[in-house]
């Protein structure tokens, strides 16, 4: 799901349930709560409550300076999701940790110049977004370089493990396949469960730009996996 998710290479079988999760969405048409994730209307409202709490102590804790605190309370609630979408972005568990760390260590920086535009979530994962970006550009890079030389390592035999490699595989290159731009849009919306508006602040676009973004990744996608 950016150069990413993966952009090169199936990556370890045991990291390729994000890749089956996009190519799940682009068959489905975009429907990213289903089955045991669905939840009652309560559930959410009450879950979005307190991630609106969360968020205005986050933006409080920065008007008042108080940095350590505020970057504390950035890691517990946005960690895991941070992770989650620089997992989509690379592939890699070890490189999405590290990435996670870095856009929590940029925002602390960055910490004075915020003027809570938007939400706390959203200025997150926008910083995220261009960390994961400009990090998968330059693995792209490497990884072209390194394809020179013949990949002698042994394939697997399992014949299920082989299937799952193959379509991890078909879904990589067809977000490969999309613009930088549409690919990120796709990314934010269903993997980092960002919503249309907020998905427009991550890329310093308008929601209805950020709507179309999405809607035209999900048709190439469709597109392209739906042939089989």
């Amino acid at each position: 799901m950016a150069a990413g998710l993966a952009l090169v290479g199936a990556g370890d079988v045991a990291r390729t349930e994000d890749v089956a999760r996009t190519e799940d969405v682009a068959r489905t048409g975009g429907d990213a709560r289903t089955g045991g994730d669905a939840r009652t209307e309560g559930d959410a409202r009450a879950e979005g409550d307190a991630r609106a709490d969360e968020a205005r102590a986050i933006e409080g804790l920065i008007g008042a300076g108080d940095f350590r605190e505020a970057l504390s309370r950035c890691a517990r609630a946005y960690a895991m999701p941070l992770g989650r979408l620089c997992m989509a972005f690379t592939g890699s568990q070890a490189e999405s940790e590290e990435l996670v760390q870095e856009t929590l260590l940029a925002a602390f920086d960055a910490f004075p110049q915020y003027r809570a535009e938007g939400s706390v979530r959203a200025w997150l994962f926008g910083i995220a977004r261009r960390l994961c970006g400009r990090h998968t550009e330059l693995k792209a890079r490497r990884e072209a370089r390194l394809r020179l030389v013949h990949d002698t390592r042994p394939r697997p035999d399992a014949s299920e493990i082989a299937l799952e490699r193959e379509r991890a595989e078909r879904a990589r290159a067809a977000l490969a396949r999309l613009k930088p731009s549409e690919r990120e849009a796709v990314v934010l919306r269903f993997e980092a469960g960002l919503s249309f508006r907020e998905v427009g602040i991550a890329c310093g676009i308008d929601e209805a730009t950020a709507r179309k973004r999405v809607s035209r990744a999900l048709g190439r996608l469709r597109a392209e996996l739906g042939e089989e």
